[in-house]
This record gives structure tokens, C-alpha cells and sequence, in this order.
């Protein structure tokens, strides 16, 4: 039996918690006020940075990302801040060459975060490699994360050969990321064990709350050995949010596992995010109910809302089942990557066409035909090779890490940024999101 221990908390209420309800959309200004209480809790770690948030600070908050970090980082004085890194996708939805990847990490220690979660979206080990590399080397702290799906491939060898892999490349931590809100309690449990007694490593749990199903599979996992679980204060969790950490912290409480956190303390945080929240009404997206389609499908909440507006423009709301049913023939012909940031979009994104146009293949995107040519990694089952066939030809896909064709790209981030260029950072902020930073840098340079 598994020696029962104090379970630790990461909260995600200022990074993943409003990326899920509130469109990624929270302010700097609505977390630094509530920093000092924040503290006294106790966490393991705060999770504020990475993930979305790097673009829509830019895009839609019209703040700097890197200042939100330093800000971050000094109003959390004795803090792990954490942060979500998608492997050689860095912030972004697509491959950036390595030394961009380099530069973005050496520049996110230099400013204060502590704990990178690095995942990516085909669980292809070598998309993550350099970036554990480089976290390892400015001495931060590399989680390697196993992305949480459901297919005939991905069966409990399949998440202990990973796990065994990520601790060969030298990971500090394992995280498993159901993004979803699919993991069951069994998986959780059997996965979890045999990690925890093979590996020996700490091992933290993501779950979101979008089934229903987070809280008992939390439960499980703990019997199992977790030794931190992702939360959100109640105001900021449930639907396609984490579990609450009041009622995580209520229901450990007088156990081997209790968290030893104040509910207290953690009521007056949660009522402060209330408050908070409301300024975002247009953007919240949460319903009460959990969406047990997801059971289903595998759809993240977010994909759904984008087939939404996606078929709303075409005049095709009605096709929405239908979409929805083809996701899974899309995912199996495409060798069943886990529905995740970029390859839940490009997925999608061609499940839509393939319905609207009546046929399936006549038309597919740019992503989709640099998926088959192997662009974003190796999928975690053989591709379809009809179906490739008809997206990309005769072309041969290429079988080494996608970044190792990728010449450096910072140079000519360098240059296009040398107009706006403050902080050493804004050339980074080029090179992942040119139009995005150029337009950014513009409006900021233009209020002087």
C-alpha cells in the first residue's frame, strides 16, 4: 500500500482557471490586489503564466506578457510560479526553431518562474527534448507531461513506457494532463501507482471538470500516491475549469492525505474571484451542467465553442451532430493524437470541412497537410495511408524532429523588432507571434 502523505495543491485559478471560463481574458490588475492571501495559503505552486495567456495578453489585454511575470514574481515573493510550455510549440500553435525555444526559456527563469510543465501535443517525446534541455540548464524546474487520451494505442503500457522515457531525458517531475475531463478514476489510479512505483519521481495530476468526473478521479489518484493535484478556488473551477480546492481540502481533511490548507482563508480568495469574474460576464462561457458528450467525443469544451461559430458562418448550426460524430473517424484516420492545442484544431478544423462539403478529404487545410507530411511530430498510431494519400499525394513525410529542419529564426525576429524594441524579451514576443507583437508594439510604442 501506498504511504499515505500530505497531498499539495497548485492553484490555477490565474492561468488555466479564467483561460477555461473567462476566454483567457483576466487582467494583471485582477491578480496582483489578492497576491499577499494568495501566499499565505500555502500552496505547492501557482500556475500564472504560459499556456494562451502569452498571445492574449498581447492580443486582446493589450499588456506585455513578460511584465505580467515580473509582476507576478514580485508581489509572489516566497511562490513556485508555474507555467505551461508546449514543448517545441513554446507558446504558440506551431514548431519555432530551437533557438527561439533556447531564448524564450532563458528569458522566463531571468524573470522569475520557477516550474515549466512541458507537453506536447502528440506525446512525441522528441518535440520536448530540447525544451527539458534548456529548463534543466537554467537550473528551473523540467515537468514532463503526459498528455491523457483514450484510443487502442494509448493503453496502460503506453503511459508507463512514456513516463520511463521522460524520466531518462532527465524531468524533475511527471505531470499527467487530462485536458479533457476524461480520465476516470480506475486509469487515474492504475497509471499514477505504477508511476510512483516505478519511477520514483514526484507526480502531479491536471484534470479538468468538464465531464463531472475530476473530484472522484482526484480522489482515486490520491489513494494512488499523487503528490500535488491542480485546483481552482470555487469561483473559478468546475465546468471546463479544475476541481475546487475547497472541496478538495474538505474532503482530505482529518485524512493521512490532508492538505493542511485554511478554508477560512480560502473562502475570502474565493470570494475576491467572484467579484473579479463578473467584469468578464461577455466572455464567460461557463454552463452549470457537466458535458457528458465529451464522454463521447473526447471534445474539449473550447473546440466545441469554436464548431459553433465555425458552422454559424456557413449556415450549417444543424450539421453540429454530425460534426461532432466525424471527430473520431477524423482522429483515427490521423492515427489518434490526443485532442489538444494545435492538434484538437487541426483535427476539428477538418472534421468541419469534411461535413460541410459532403465529402470527406476534397478539401484540407495547410495544418492538415503539414500533419501528414509529419511536420508536427510522429502521431501516436500509424496515419491512415489512404487518406494521406489523398491529402498530400505521393509527397514521402519526414521522419526526424520537426525542429531539426527549422533554421534559427531570431535573427530575423531581431531585425523586424529593431523599430519597437524595449527589453530584450519583445524580440522573443517577434518571433513567436509577429503580427500579433508588431501590432502590440505599435499601440504601446504609440501611446508615448
Amino acid at each position: 500500500m501506498t504511504e499515505p502523505r500530505k497531498v499539495l495543491i497548485c492553484d490555477t485559478t490565474m492561468r488555466d482557471g479564467h483561460q477555461s471560463l473567462l476566454a483567457t481574458r483576466m487582467r494583471t490588475e485582477h491578480m496582483l490586489p489578492i497576491a499577499e492571501k494568495v501566499e499565505q495559503v500555502g500552496f505547492y505552486s501557482i500556475e500564472i503564466w504560459g499556456g494562451a495567456t502569452f498571445d492574449t495578453c498581447m492580443r486582446f489585454c493589450n499588456e506585455d506578457p513578460w511584465e505580467r511575470l515580473r509582476a507576478a514574481r514580485k508581489h509572489f515573493k516566497n511562490s513556485k510560479l508555474q507555467m505551461l510550455l508546449r514543448g517545441q510549440n513554446v507558446v504558440g500553435y506551431k514548431h519555432y526553431a530551437d533557438d527561439v525555444l533556447e531564448e524564450f526559456i532563458k528569458r522566463t527563469v531571468d524573470n522569475g518562474l520557477d516550474i515549466f510543465r512541458i507537453f506536447d501535443a502528440l506525446n512525441d517525446t522528441r518535440n520536448m527534448e530540447k525544451a527539458i534541455e534548456y529548463v534543466k540548464r537554467e537550473g528551473a524546474h523540467a515537468q514532463g507531461t503526459v498528455v491523457y487520451t483514450i484510443s487502442p494505442v494509448h493503453d496502460y503500457d503506453f503511459y508507463m513506457r512514456m513516463g520511463a522515457e521522460l524520466k531518462e531525458m532527465g524531468v524533475d517531475s511527471l505531470c499527467l494532463k487530462d485536458m479533457a475531463g476524461i480520465l476516470a478514476p480506475m486509469p487515474a489510479y492504475e497509471i499514477i501507482k505504477g508511476w510512483k512505483e516505478n519511477l520514483g519521481l514526484m507526480v502531479q495530476l491536471h484534470c479538468h471538470y468538464t465531464s463531472g468526473m475530476a473530484s472522484m478521479t482526484y480522489l482515486k489518484a490520491v489513494e494512488a500516491g499523487v503528490d500535488v493535484l491542480d485546483c481552482a478556488v470555487s469561483s473559478m473551477a468546475l465546468q471546463s475549469s479544475q476541481p475546487a480546492t475547497e472541496s478538495m481540502v474538505a474532503a482530505l481533511k482529518d485524512t493521512p492525505y490532508d492538505t493542511g490548507l485554511d478554508l477560512g482563508l480560502l473562502s475570502e480568495i474565493s470570494q475576491y474571484f467572484r467579484e473579479v469574474r463578473a467584469n468578464y460576464a461577455e466572455f464567460d462561457n461557463a454552463s452549470c451542467s457537466p458535458d457528458t458528450n465529451v464522454l463521447t467525443y473526447q471534445i474539449p469544451g473550447g473546440m466545441i465553442s469554436n464548431f459553433i461559430a465555425q458552422l454559424k458562418e456557413q449556415n450549417a448550426l444543424h450539421k453540429l451532430p454530425e460534426v461532432l460524430a466525424e471527430v473520431p473517424r477524423v482522429r483515427e484516420d490521423f492515427g489518434y493524437p490526443p485532442l489538444v492545442t494545435p492538434s484538437s484544431q487541426i483535427v476539428g478544423a477538418q472534421a468541419a470541412l469534411n461535413v460541410v462539403l459532403g465529402q470527406r478529404y476534397m478539401i484540407a487545410t495547410d495544418e492538415v497537410k503539414n500533419y501528414m507530411r509529419g511536420y508536427y511530430g510522429r502521431p501516436p498510431a500509424p496515419v491512415n495511408e489512404e487518406v494521406r494519400k489523398k491529402i498530400i499525394g505521393d509527397e514521402k513525410p519526414i521522419d526526424c524532429r520537426p525542429a531539426d529542419l527549422i533554421e534559427p529564426e531570431l535573427p530575423k525576429a531581431r531585425e523586424a523588432c529593431e523599430p519597437y524594441k524595449r527589453q530584450e524579451e519583445d524580440v522573443v514576443s517577434m518571433a513567436i507571434f509577429p503580427q500579433v507583437a508588431k501590432a502590440f508594439f505599435e499601440a504601446r510604442n504609440g501611446k508615448e
